[in-house]
């Protein structure tokens, strides 16, 4: 243990200016956090005070970085303290995943708890700092016997020079946290305004990371804002309450904090393969989980006020509709059917602006036979799943949920919650809780970003949080550069409802957000790149966007939408560059699959098949069409047998993308 963890406590006094420093390191040796209590004139609470740093490999990745509270009615804490009973202690803890990146879990770290304690009044908050091969995290206890009242937050990120970050500004506390992650230089960002997590780090050329957040149980969701002074920091902000904005948690007796979480690689790609966050929750709560099952869902909302050419009735919320699109559902082997809104009428009474309040999720709008599209799906082995506004599931869950159950519904989408405040955060809560009781998978939309509690509620199968295909219908914003900084961002989290599978393919020029030649909406980039997102993206539940006619009509790459897996046992990034490229290759049991794609430039991209067992293995590719850069649907598609020791070259188009699906050879 010596070798993987340093301890230091070097005492100076028992005055204001004891000096106390702690070092803990990663398994390996490579990340190295240090705290030290110094005297420094900072914002917030000036004078001596609590700092950390951590290095990599012996050079910096954090310089000296603050941590300070604020309570209401009582001053800031963080000045005028001292380091007290540090304990390290080393754990190897690992674990079963029910879905997602990789089935068995790597759970291994060194930890150390120390307290805090403010010199006159002995206000004391302990901290727990955990370190792991691929990142660090710490959390801080409120010890409190009774009530008190969390102002704010001021833990800083201090990233030596000014590196650069992409960084997703979301106007505000109060969003569906749906915008694009920009590149930027830190020093650059504007200190008025709140970043959404996560916000990925370029250290230096071989060093990356990401900072986020995990385990959010009622408490404020966190942003990041630059100092206002220097800029040269990023410090966290808390999401305040509505009922008191001048609060950001309310609470009593003994609290922990969530971890606040910095995820780091040599490469972009390693933060991808990262356990890190979901490690940092609680293990699975729910007794069994055979009923969670990840799959595809066809899915009405993105066709609403569209028409079906090889249908004889009108497109809506009625019955023949959706069986319209179970029937897809069964043609492609997917699991659910998503019934989107309006199936318990109109659900908005201004716009989308204000719930209807009149709304009722225990009925059914009248054009919807509820009970024969259940006993129809069912009959097909589709199950279906109901879209609920969360006003309406805040006021009725407790009689709807089992109520759905005895329908016969398996999940539910809830959405519009737009908000991360504690309020909020408990709101999700309880949902989740009362929907595992009733065996209810959820996907959450308008919704703020995965912090791996899905570990321990795996019914959390999914969630938005994303800028994703729904805005091609009404913008140009979901471009491939946009696409392909997503797994490096938004996509590092884990659960991302993106909703791929566009089969009405553009080019960047000639694409256009509402077409008069319907049926619409349309995607940019090609089929084989629309493809690749199943792969490169993790869902376990994956809704695929497009309508049964243009699956039908245009069916090149349908069989791989019927093949491909939405949860694996293991997760390989080969290659990536932000914005600009990704190769992913996740394994299903014995079967591999690879996922690539490429923002406007052309490229081939190697991928070599290390990964590979013993043996040969079938490679089926679908691929871009010679002729996909003018004919952006079109795809090649070859089979050839490869071993371990081969290297695929893929060839992707400008916005394009290859996928590959790897089987023994008997």
């Amino acid at each position: 243990m010596l070798k993987r963890l340093s301890l230091y406590l070097l005492l100076a006094g028992f005055a204001p200016a004891l000096a106390a420093q702690v070092r803990v390191a990663s398994p390996d040796g490579r990340l190295v956090v240090t705290a030290t209590v110094k005297e420094r004139m900072e914002p917030f609470v000036p004078g001596e005070r609590f700092y950390y740093a951590a290095t990599y490999d012996g050079r910096p990745l954090l310089l000296d970085s603050p941590f300070a509270l604020e309570f209401s009615g009582n001053r800031p804490f963080g000045a005028g303290v001292w380091i007290e009973n540090p304990r390290p202690s080393s754990h190897n803890e690992p674990w079963e995943r029910v879905w997602g990146k990789r089935k068995q879990v790597e759970n291994r770290y060194e930890q150390l708890d120390l307290d805090l304690v403010e010199e006159g009044s002995g206000r004391r908050i302990g901290l727990i700092f955990r370190v792991y091969n691929d990142g660090l995290a710490f959390r801080y206890v409120i010890r409190e016997g009774g009530p008190w009242e969390l102002a704010a937050e001021a833990t800083g990120f201090h990233f030596p020079g000014n590196p650069k970050v992409w960084a997703a500004n979301h106007g505000g506390y109060q969003s569906s946290q749906e915008n694009e992650f920009l590149p930027s230089r830190l020093r650059a960002l504007d200190p008025k305004a709140v970043y959404g997590l996560p916000m990925l780090v370029q250290a230096s050329d071989s060093l990356w990371a990401a900072v986020t957040e995990a385990d959010l149980t009622d408490w404020a969701g966190a942003y990041l804002s630059p100092t206002p002074d220097t800029r040269a920091q990023l410090v966290t902000r808390l999401s305040p309450r509505l009922d008191r904005p001048d609060v950001a948690v309310i609470s009593s007796g003994e609290r922990v904090s969530p971890w606040l979480v910095l995820i780091v690689g040599r490469t972009p790609g390693d933060l991808i393969e990262s356990d890190i966050v979901q490690n940092l929750n609680d293990p699975v709560e729910i007794e069994d989980t055979a009923w969670i099952k990840p799959g595809k869902s066809a899915w009405d909302r993105w066709w609403s006020g569209s028409y079906a050419p090889d249908a004889d009735f009108e497109v809506g919320m009625n019955t023949e509709t959706m069986k319209y699109f179970v029937d897809l559902a069964a043609e492609m082997g997917w699991q659910y059917q998503l019934v989107d809104w309006w199936w318990y009428g109109p659900p908005f009474s201004m716009g989308y602006v204000k719930h209807n309040p009149a709304s009722d999720i225990t009925k059914v709008t009248p054009t919807l036979d509820m009970p024969e599209l259940i006993r129809y799906a069912n009959a097909k082995g589709v199950d279906i799943l109901l879209w609920l506004h969360w006003r309406h599931a805040d006021r009725q869950m407790e009689e709807a949920f089992p109520l759905y159950r005895k329908w016969g519904v398996k999940g539910v989408k809830i959405d519009f919650m737009d908000r991360e405040d504690q309020e909020m955060v408990n709101f999700y809560h309880r949902t989740v809780k009362l929907a595992a009781e009733n065996r209810l998978i959820v996907d959450f939309h308008g919704a703020y970003k995965p912090t791996g509690w899905s570990r321990t509620y795996p019914n959390v199968i999914t969630r938005e949080g994303v800028l994703g295909n729904e805005y091609t219908k009404w913008s140009n914003r979901i471009t491939p550069e946009h696409a392909l900084t997503l797994p490096f961002t938004r996509g590092l989290l884990g659960e991302m409802d993106f909703t791929p599978g566009g089969f009405r393919q553009k080019t960047i020029e000639d694409f256009r957000a509402v077409g008069p030649d319907a049926p619409g909406p349309f995607v940019m980039g090609t089929r084989a790149y629309q493809l690749a997102m199943m792969v490169v993206y993790e869902s376990a539940l994956a809704v695929l966007c497009d309508s049964p006619y243009n699956y039908r009509v245009s069916p090149a790459g349908t069989d791989f939408l019927k093949i491909v897996p939405t949860t694996w046992d293991d997760t390989r990034v080969l290659n990536g560059a932000v914005s600009d490229y990704i190769t992913v290759a996740r394994r299903s049991g014995t079967d591999w699959y690879i996922g690539a794609m490429t923002d406007s430039t052309a490229r081939v991209l190697k991928a070599p098949l290390d990964f590979l067992g013993a043996g040969r293995y079938r490679a089926e590719i679908w691929a871009d069409a010679d002729e996909a850069a003018d004919y952006p649907d079109r795809i090649r598609k070859e089979v050839r047998t490869v071993t371990a020791g081969d290297v695929l070259e893929l060839k992707l188009a400008g916005s394009g993308g290859q996928v590959v699906h790897l089987t023994p050879v008997k």
